[in-house]
């Protein structure tokens, strides 16, 4: 939320509730978990380390007269696939949009990934809004093409936990050759929250799936400069 709230649009205007750590295994009466209140809102982001935090949502998008809620997938302990795709047939039965990007940082302005080749649609000018700013991260590379030095990384969508935008701040004098490398190093280094329990929709972890999505976006814009060397085999002797 300090991401956000420091990199995102200065007209928005963000409210924290902090969900209880302990819940049971199924609520059944939401309201005992939430406040009497809370303050009104066009878009609920949800973070919830808890499943229980999933059957809350429905609650408070009607609490708030929220029309759009992004609930983060970055552990199936989390928010299991089944309470995910529940969640989402909740909030449409109510006409609320609902996505649940598994990791958050797949989440583009009109789709993100659930697993491996798996992705859905959404159309939705709320969520599209805050993917414009946070979400599939997408850097702005220049190398210089004599030096093949990166000389700068601009930072057009950060992820929403701010690992682009620290990524973008380490690849600056990196060779376009150690780039895709330096960038998942500094990925790892971050404290990510995508899990790195085998994930089965993927048959990898969330945190190197998560990792690939930001490395492949650096690869893309340094192939060009690199200096690939190839090597072949010589003739067979007499």
């Amino acid at each position: 939320m300090d991401n956000i709230r420091a990199h995102g649009p200065t007209d928005w205007v963000v409210d924290v509730w902090k969900a209880p750590s302990v819940l049971p295994p199924v609520i059944d009466y939401p309201e005992d978990y939430l406040p009497d209140e809370l303050p009104p809102a066009d878009l609920i982001l949800s973070f919830g380390e808890h499943p229980g935090v999933a059957e809350l949502l429905p609650d408070i998008a009607q609490m708030t007269g929220a029309k759009a809620v992004v609930a983060a997938v970055d552990s199936e302990a989390w928010l299991p696939r089944g309470l995910a795709r529940q969640l989402r047939g909740w909030l449409d039965d109510m006409g609320v949009v609902g996505v649940t990007p598994k990791p958050l940082c797949s989440l583009t302005e009109t789709e993100y990934s659930i697993g491996r080749r798996q992705r859905i649609e959404y159309d939705d000018p709320l969520i599209a809004e805050f993917a414009r700013h946070f979400g599939l991260p997408d850097l702005r590379i220049t190398v210089d093409p004599e030096s093949r030095l990166i000389t700068s990384a601009e930072v057009l969508r950060d992820s929403v936990c701010g690992c682009a935008r620290h990524v973008a701040q380490g690849l600056v004098g990196v060779s376009a050759d150690d780039a895709q490398e330096k960038a998942g190093l500094l990925h790892h280094h971050y404290p990510c929250l995508a899990a790195m329990g085998v994930d089965t929709d993927y048959g990898d972890t969330l945190m190197h799936i998560s990792g690939n999505l930001l490395k492949n976006n650096v690869l893309a814009q340094v192939r060009p400069f690199r200096d690939v060397r190839y090597m072949t085999t010589g003739e067979r002797s007499e």
